[in-house]
């Protein structure tokens, strides 16, 4: 299960992601510098002071634990980390745990999407193909903007599949579009002078889809439904309204739009998340690119350069220069809630939830409905955040009750997260496990704004959510190395965070290694494990431990929640997570640094497998694996930028995938079901 591959050849840049990928994914954000310098307490100056764990407890004298029978953590006392650490296993099937007993994928190099004996897979979508009524076919030598308007995205990434009532066997599939790639989908593509049309075809490219797509009850194949009333497409030049606290401000107003509330389009979105209440969240993560010329400080912290950017967009539309419009920027880096089932609403970016690079927003219900929503920052050295809203959700499907449950993310308070280790002596940045067997600690939630009242000293409540990495810097937050995707298990109500990797960790003038980020040069991640005090998600304490250290098994300073590590897949760069039925966690990876193509990867979360981790797949040359969605019958990824190789482009392509030689490559979606029928991983 721990074969390994040799690194195939020597990438510039590091790692698992090519040159290209860094370029148009995300503008090179590794390879500037960390927009973080703020002077605030690390971990490890936080920790260094710290008492143990142990103390704690001597000095509290009692803690109460109790957990319900899928063990989630139900009240605690003041000693936080002992919530996780009491955490029971329970027995499990000598099979292997339920969901996940299938023969794991061995690392490969493979351009195709490789799945486990027994399995097969079917593409549902490809970039290009239309859902909407009067697009036409997908031809590479013909597009057009308007062709593309009408017509799946590029680069699919975060995926939710919602019930459509009164259309049996049918679900309605939401896709976010994070990027575009002009080399590898014009011919004869010049970087240094992209034309209007391209532009305009990329702006159509970016942004979310909407598609109805029917089961096929024989296999787990999904099927789109073209010209479905409820198929959408939302692009850079579609209209968003800006709500919540700071909708309105002379921050977010621009010479096109006076009021502050509407914005043309939605870019860079990431992951997402499904609320209880039936819409999906997009997070606007790596905006800043696509604005140039920038100046100001906050500027600075957020990204923006202060030259050209990779794509020209300012050449064809000022609002993309940020000297022109300075303001423009701050319109993006939100998240955005889109009501799947109402094809003629504006998509709405949340203020109360703040501005920055979002990975993603998962929300869960407190006892008395209160939606609480986790968010990631995707930077090396930033914050991971929770917004507790105010309002109680409203159940059923009336009109009233979605109306209502519409106005639940524009108010509440804005918390950033700030971790204390318990062991800060055993910390010393090779990845060694300190002295009590785990990397543990406690935590606090500080709160940042709550509607119109600011809490961050000398910073306006509109500041706060404009700038709320700044807001973060101010009250101390924890830096941690890169969180993504945050997601909360629905059978424990534990959150886990996805932490990339940063190879900046430890390097000189740079934090060096602490208790929840414990290597320094971190170029595999890890994944971190929360309990909120007393299983409340608005509580504002948790305790913490890291639940998996990735890389290569047989590497000592990797940890997978103290399984046996000779029994299980390695893993390197985690990225996206989502839960199946059963309360195992699956974890998508960017940038394999391992030598295999990236995958997607199951593992027990309880029991006595917990930490078994097991790949499910692989994905073709140049792909990161993406949106994972797990069902009882089927899982879906989403493959994005397949042959983003360096020096690949349409007339050289790195990769075939997935309709073979002499056709062009194509992000697409992947269902991926068991060849008899029955449920995934039983």
């Amino acid at each position: 299960m721990r074969k390994l591959l040799p690194l195939l050849s020597t990438n510039p840049h590091g790692g698992g992601r090519s040159a290209l990928t860094c370029r148009y994914r995300c503008g090179d954000a590794c390879f500037h510098e960390v927009p973080n310098t703020s002077d605030n307490e690390y971990v490890g100056d936080v920790i260094a002071g710290a008492l143990s764990r142990r103390s704690m407890m001597r000095a509290a004298a009692v803690v109460t634990v109790a957990a319900t029978a899928g063990g989630a953590v139900v009240a605690q006392a003041a000693a936080g980390p002992e919530a996780v650490a009491a955490m029971p296993r329970t027995a499990g099937k000598s099979a292997g745990a339920r969901g996940l007993r299938f023969t794991p994928v061995a690392p490969n190099t493979d351009d195709k999407v490789t799945v486990p004996d027994g399995y097969a897979q079917s593409v549902v979508i490809r970039w290009g193909e239309p859902i909407l009524r009067g697009a036409p076919a997908f031809d590479p030598d013909k597009q057009t903007a308007t062709a593309q308007a009408g017509q799946f995205g590029y680069n699919n990434d975060f995926l939710s599949l919602l019930p459509l009532r009164g259309e049996h066997g049918r679900q309605v599939l939401v896709a976010n579009h994070e990027y575009t790639d002009e080399v590898l989908m014009f011919k004869g593509y010049d970087p240094e002078n992209p034309t209007r049309e391209q532009a305009e075809i990329a702006w159509a490219a970016h942004g979310l889809s909407v598609v109805v797509v029917q089961e096929q009850h024989r296999d787990g194949r999904l099927v789109p439904v073209t010209r479905h009333p409820l198929n959408r497409r939302l692009t850079a030049t579609s209209e968003f309204e800006l709500t919540g606290p700071a909708a309105g401000g002379a921050l977010l107003r621009t010479s096109a739009d006076p009021t502050g509330r509407k914005v043309l389009g939605t870019l860079n979105n990431c992951a997402g998340g499904t609320t209880p209440w039936g819409t999906t969240l997009h997070g606007e993560e790596n905006f800043n690119q696509y604005f140039a010329n920038g100046s100001s400080p906050t500027d600075k912290r957020y990204g923006i350069g202060s030259g050209a950017t990779e794509r020209k967009w300012e050449r064809f539309d000022k609002r993309f220069d940020a000297k022109q419009e300075p303001n423009e920027s701050h319109r993006f880096g939100w998240v955005v809630e889109l009501d799947p089932y109402d094809p003629d609403s504006t998509p709405r970016k949340r203020t109360a939830l703040g501005r920055f690079k979002h990975e993603a927003a998962q929300p869960r219900l407190t006892a008395d409905g209160r939606p609480v929503v986790y968010m990631g920052d995707d930077e090396r050295f930033d914050y991971f955040y929770k917004f507790v809203s105010s309002k109680r959700m409203m159940k059923g499907t009336s009109r009233k009750a979605r109306e209502h449950n519409l106005t639940l993310l524009d108010e509440g308070t804005l918390y950033v997260a700030k971790l204390t280790g318990d062991s800060p002596q055993d910390i010393d940045g090779t990845g060694k496990l300190p002295n009590d067997g785990e990397f543990d600690g406690s935590g606090h939630w500080i709160p940042l704004a709550t509607g119109d009242k600011s809490h961050v000293p000398g910073m306006t409540a509109e500041e706060v959510y404009v700038f709320t990495r700044i807001a973060g810097d101010k009250v101390g937050a924890t830096k941690m190395d890169r969180p993504e995707d945050v997601e909360p298990s629905p059978c424990t109500g534990r959150v886990y965070v996805a932490l990339t990797n940063n190879k900046d960790r430890g390097a000189a003038g740079k934090p060096g290694a602490d208790e929840a980020n414990p290597r320094n040069n971190n170029k595999h991640g890890q994944v971190l494990e929360l309990a909120e005090h007393w299983d409340d998600p608005a509580s504002d304490g948790f305790a913490w431990r890291l639940f998996l250290v990735a890389g290569d098994p047989d590497d000592p300073s990797t940890y997978f929640a103290g399984y046996p590590k000779e029994k299980v897949s390695p893993i390197s760069c985690p990225d996206n997570v989502a839960f199946d039925p059963y309360g195992n966690l699956w974890l998508s990876t960017d940038g394999n640094q391992l030598g295999s193509h990236d995958g997607l990867f199951g593992v027990a979360t309880q029991g006595e497998r917990r930490g078994e981790l097991k790949q499910f797949l692989t994905v073709p040359a140049g792909a990161e694996t993406c949106g994972p969605i797990i069902q009882e019958r089927r899982v879906l990824v989403a493959v994005q930028h397949p042959g983003e190789v360096d020096g690949a482009s349409v007339e050289k392509p790195a990769s075939n995938w997935p309709d073979g030689p002499g056709r062009i490559v194509r992000p697409s979606v992947v269902a991926v079901y068991r060849k008899d029928g029955r449920n995934i991983g039983v």
